[in-house]
């Protein structure tokens, strides 16, 4: 099996156990698994088939992204000024016209886009399939990138005639969606450590399917040992239409259909009070806090310190790209990070002397703590112990920051900080299962202009 040292690295952030920090480390990976982890003189004397010099870079584990919308590249920057439920009624008869190339090239832009700004694992949430468009292109895309993947086969089932809010065009018949998530669970799913692909369950929102669907496609998940995905309180215009279809809130309702447990995890997650936070914690449901498309919808904050400090897991996720506009991790991150500093503090309230606006708390969310979110935190929400740190026994997914550029001088008593409160950066190196993807900022065999050229006709095409 071959062999790489990468050594001399300014410093190593580990994100291990003991949150450790190595100045002048190094990594020795054996073919796709992390070998050993430590200092460049401890690793002085291993012999390895190739050898990569890091002076002058940062070094952190490969970030996790668990929650997008792949395709929504294709119309990014529409509905600028709406509510969810107005935008989502706009794009539903965009969506309505693409088909199995069209979600190719956008899961491959999307993909390229994620893998430059950090990522290097992700889930992908498909939940329209109009043309015959199956999961199965997203999970080719994501092999020939060479991105971890989580295929979440989404599904929306109940149209505007069922009193549901997307278009009858957009939706499909519950057994069909049941019988192929059992098809792809089967042909792609993946239970080994290190697994490149895996198949998540994730039926839409409580809006867009029916209760029966929830209830059976838990209990396929979990015949097969997969975990579940949707979105879940994520908007006020959501939590009234439950309220109004089934007398109950959000969260109630994801008990009610046997949705709640550790190895379910929402989208967003806002509009949660004290006790169901608590009740997230107690069952073990994990949310992705995506702070971009929250923000630009005007939807909400969600409380990420008080979940935090209950114990929910809580990973982060760039959302669609028409609902963020973007793919970028490290942005995630610092965004996290800005808008739980502005939040209202649990004991926040109006200022005195007629000033307005709420206190917040400079200390709500850490540097550190953001990105622990998009490493370990994503990787407990996808139910993995492989990836998210780096030690022994570990994937080998690693990426590399140059830290002598312009956005990082006077960086140096805290560079890892730096990745949060001065980014977003784009990496100079990925290592993707051991195999190296991106080199001095550059992709090793990645056609970025001719993957742009395509995805510029797919779009002349879906709008003709």
């Amino acid at each position: 099996m071959p062999t790489l040292l990468v050594r001399n690295i300014a410093l190593l952030a580990t994100f291990d156990d003991g949150g450790r920090e190595i100045a002048d480390g190094a990594i020795l990976v054996r073919d796709n698994v992390i070998e050993a982890v430590g200092t460049t003189a401890e690793l002085a004397g291993r012999q390895a088939d190739r050898i990569i010099d890091l002076f002058g870079h940062l070094v952190m584990p490969g970030m996790i992204n668990t929650h997008h919308h792949m395709y929504q590249n294709l119309t990014r920057v529409m509905v600028q000024d709406d509510t969810l439920f107005t935008w989502l009624t706009t794009l539903y008869p965009i969506w309505a016209r693409l088909d199995d190339a069209a979600i190719a090239v956008s899961a491959k832009v999307a993909m390229a886009e994620l893998i430059a700004s950090g990522c290097t694992t992700s889930s992908d949430h498909l939940y329209i399939a109009p043309n015959d468009v199956t999961l199965d292109s997203t999970i080719r895309a994501a092999g020939e990138i060479g991105l971890r993947f989580h295929a979440a086969r989404g599904a929306m089932s109940r149209g505007q005639s069922q009193g549901g809010l997307p278009p009858d065009s957009c939706v499909e018949r519950e057994e069909a969606i049941l019988k192929d998530a059992e098809r792809l669970i089967h042909t792609h799913h993946d239970t080994r450590r290190h697994a490149m692909t895996r198949i998540v369950i994730a039926p839409c929102s409580p809006f867009s399917v029916t209760p029966g669907l929830m209830r059976e496609a838990a209990q396929l998940a979990r015949a097969h040992d997969v975990h579940l995905h949707a979105h879940l309180a994520e908007d006020l215009d959501e939590e009234a239409w439950c309220e109004a279809a089934f007398g109950m809130r959000p969260v109630a309702f994801a008990e009610s259909v046997g949705w709640l447990g550790p190895d379910v995890w929402f989208a967003h997650a806002i509009f949660l009070d004290a006790a169901e936070i608590a009740q997230f914690a107690r069952t073990g449901t994990g949310m992705t806090h995506c702070p971009s498309a929250n923000m630009r919808c005007g939807q909400g904050i969600a409380r990420i310190r008080e979940m935090l400090d209950a114990g929910v897991t809580c990973g982060l996720g760039v959302d669609g790209s028409a609902s963020n506009d973007t793919s970028n991790l490290f942005l995630e991150a610092r965004l996290a990070q800005l808008l739980q500093r502005v939040a209202p503090t649990r004991y926040g309230s109006e200022k005195p002397g007629g000033r307005g606006g709420f206190g917040g708390s400079p200390g709500a969310l850490s540097a550190r703590e953001a990105l622990t979110m998009a490493t370990r935190g994503g990787a407990r929400l996808l139910g993995r112990d492989d990836v998210g740190h780096l030690g022994p026994g570990m994937s080998a997914d690693f990426i590399t920051v140059k830290l002598d550029q312009l956005g990082l001088s006077g960086t140096q008593r805290d560079p890892l900080a730096a990745m949060v409160m001065c980014g977003p950066f784009r990496v100079s190196h990925s290592f993707i299962d051991g195999r190296q993807i991106i080199a001095d900022g550059a992709f090793c065999s990645l056609d970025v202009e001719a993957l742009l050229a395509e995805h510029a006709a797919t779009m002349r095409r879906i709008w003709q």
